[in-house]
């Protein structure tokens, strides 16, 4: 086995929530789009397949032109550990926005400050500041 890279389906969106998720993070950037052509299955111009990578962490995504009984689910998320309150909070304040909240912001015995949350597009973030 070479390397194991998390791969996310999205309905449409995943050219946008790749370029958000790139401006947001640091050292992040989409490194290759594939798009679906005329007379192919997919919607023309939308994500056949894509690379990017989120701080060094290289992740995949498509836009499925299939519609499915399911969706992401918060039982699989993106987990950043933070190395401040201002990134933490930044974070949070970006992802949760037309998002919803699975656990608020906050200090927990196990984190001096954690949250975690849903985004617009579905994908779950698990944001962590150490103690």
């Amino acid at each position: 086995m070479s390397k194991v890279t998390p791969f996310l389906m999205f309905e449409g969106t995943a050219e946008e929530a790749m370029n958000e998720y790139t401006s947001l993070i640091e050292d992040s950037k989409i490194i290759s789009i594939t798009r679906y052509g005329a007379n192919e299955p997919g919607n023309e111009g939308s994500v056949k397949q894509a690379t990017f990578s989120l701080n060094g962490q290289e992740l995949m995504c498509i836009d499925s032109n299939v519609k499915h009984a399911f969706t992401f689910t918060p039982s699989f998320s993106l987990f950043i550990t933070c190395d401040s309150e201002e990134k933490i909070n930044h974070y949070y304040e970006h992802l949760v926005a037309g998002g919803s909240v699975l656990m608020p912001l906050g200090d927990y015995p196990f984190s001096k400050k954690f949250g975690w949350i849903v985004d617009k597009f579905g994908v779950s973030w698990q944001l962590n500041l150490p103690n």
